[in-house]
């Protein structure tokens, strides 16, 4: 049995049966079911309500209008979609377009870096969409172009090729639970779970991820790295929740996913209204999404500000016990108290911040000789490192820290561990770095710090990811 059973035995989850038969049969008429499952129509009501959505390029309804369509008028890069297709299937995004035409003199399109595509390839693609090869009932379809979506600096390390985009669960107005979904190499850079895309729970009251799925395991970094998952605060997340309820009222869909992108100039966009969402972000969340449902199924909603805040006071921080439980590591906030053991034996604790965005960790000096380390700073005063080090070329500034390190390796110090620049407020820095015994809610753990005046700051220690392995990061754990 594997983690993801493990949690699902004996625990509330929504299955499809009850999702069709209790959800979405009463709150979700057919008519409605019709406009979100039609992009183009559902593109335009978001439009005519000013609900922030890719633009709409062109459409093909038929061979009269495919060869008829100018090619020529289409931009370097836009996504083409079937009008009716679910599932992802169908959909060919253009990140570019070669330099080179083809020997017909037909422009040349890159849809990744091993395949392009010519106005002879989209051609036959959208003579399939038309065929129908990709709607919902393999009846003939439409064929649309639209804006292509640039991705926003803060997923291009997380995310492979593709877009991430941000899964919302709205019931009777209210967002009940949110998922991220990044595309992966093995889901040849799709946003899509089933397919080998990540889900990373969000908590609804911050925005922030929580833990990850990748197939049928939960993850803790990206994969093949050292990136984690577990803390990246989504941006704009009130107006994601806020376009996302007004998506739902707009559709008339009492149950409903909502998919938005981040754009990089344009900020949050709808993808698109689902009427049949998924179930997986339940796994994502580790939390069953019946027992929300059933928390909102009565409430009388005015307002999206009320809505907003109903969800952030019902669904935020409730899942600390079963990720424990589930992954055997402790829940710990990004303000914690921390224990250290000093040179004598003896415990301090001291208030500390918890950074998942910084990778290493730091300690106040005047906190190092408190505990009796000060000899560290003898050992580093002893490499006689000149000033003028941080303002060398990089290249030779790394490789005379690499030299010092070998140094420091070679004199056997009893404390300092290695030096290396830092780039600060005030210019970059060449600190000393020492080992220190931790202790978090009953966990124990060395980490390697570096030694800065953190005198003026609340927090006398900063722990960064790269000590943080043994933790699962809930950002509103008190």
């Amino acid at each position: 049995m594997n983690l993801i059973q493990s949690y699902l035995f004996g625990q509330k989850i929504l299955g499809m049966n009850s999702r069709n038969l209790t959800y979405i049969k009463p709150y979700n008429k057919k008519k409605w079911i019709r406009l979100v499952d039609d992009k183009i129509r559902f593109k335009k009501i978001l439009e005519k309500n000013d609900i922030p959505t890719p633009q709409l390029l062109g459409s093909i309804a038929s061979l009269e209008d495919l060869n008829s369509f100018d090619f020529e008028s289409l931009p370097k890069s836009f996504v083409l979609k079937p009008r009716s297709g679910f599932g992802g299937e169908g959909i060919v995004v253009i990140f570019g377009e070669n330099k080179k035409r083809t020997s017909s003199g037909e422009r040349l399109w890159v849809k990744n870096r091993q395949i392009k595509m010519s106005e002879t390839d989209l051609r036959n693609h959208i003579k399939n969409i038309l065929d129908g090869t990709y709607s919902r009932n393999n009846t003939p379809d439409v064929a649309f172009f639209e804006e292509r979506i640039q991705i926003t600096k803060l997923f291009k390390t997380y995310a492979y090729k593709g877009i991430p985009d941000i899964r919302i669960i709205v019931f009777n107005r209210v967002p009940v639970m949110a998922m991220l979904r990044l595309p992966t190499k093995e889901s040849d850079g799709k946003a899509n779970i089933h397919q080998g895309g990540i889900g990373l729970g969000i908590d609804i009251s911050t925005g922030v991820t929580t833990n990850a799925i990748m197939g049928n395991r939960f993850i803790d970094t990206v994969p093949n790295g050292r990136l984690p998952l577990s803390g990246i605060r989504i941006p704009y997340w009130d107006t994601i929740l806020d376009i996302a309820i007004r998506t739902a009222d707009v559709t008339n869909l009492g149950f409903s996913g909502i998919d938005i992108a981040l754009d990089r100039d344009a900020g949050p966009v709808i993808l698109e209204a689902n009427a049949r969402p998924g179930l997986s972000i339940q796994l994502a969340n580790m939390a069953p999404l019946k027992e929300r449902l059933e928390k909102v199924g009565n409430l009388k909603i005015k307002t999206v500000k009320r809505a907003i805040r109903i969800a952030k006071d019902l669904f935020g921080g409730e899942i600390e016990e079963e990720v424990a439980e589930i992954t055997g590591r402790t829940v710990i906030g990004l303000k914690e108290t921390v224990t250290i053991t000093s040179a004598l034996g003896e415990k301090k604790s001291v208030p500390c911040k918890v950074d998942t965005g910084a990778d290493s960790s730091s300690v106040d000096a005047e906190l190092v000789r408190e505990l009796g380390f000060g000899q560290v700073f003898s050992e580093f005063e002893e490499l006689n490192i000149p000033s003028d080090i941080t303002h060398q070329e990089l290249s030779e500034r790394v490789k005379a820290i690499a030299g010092y390190n070998k140094l420091i390796q070679k004199k056997s110090f009893s404390l300092l561990a290695k030096v290396d620049t830092i780039r600060a407020g005030n210019g970059i820095t060449v600190r000393p770095y020492i080992r220190l015994p931790f202790t978090i809610q009953g966990e124990d753990f060395t980490a390697l710090c570096s030694i800065t005046d953190r005198g003026h700051l609340d927090y006398p220690v900063l722990l960064g990811s790269k000590n943080m392995r043994k933790f699962i990061i809930d950002p509103i754990k008190k």
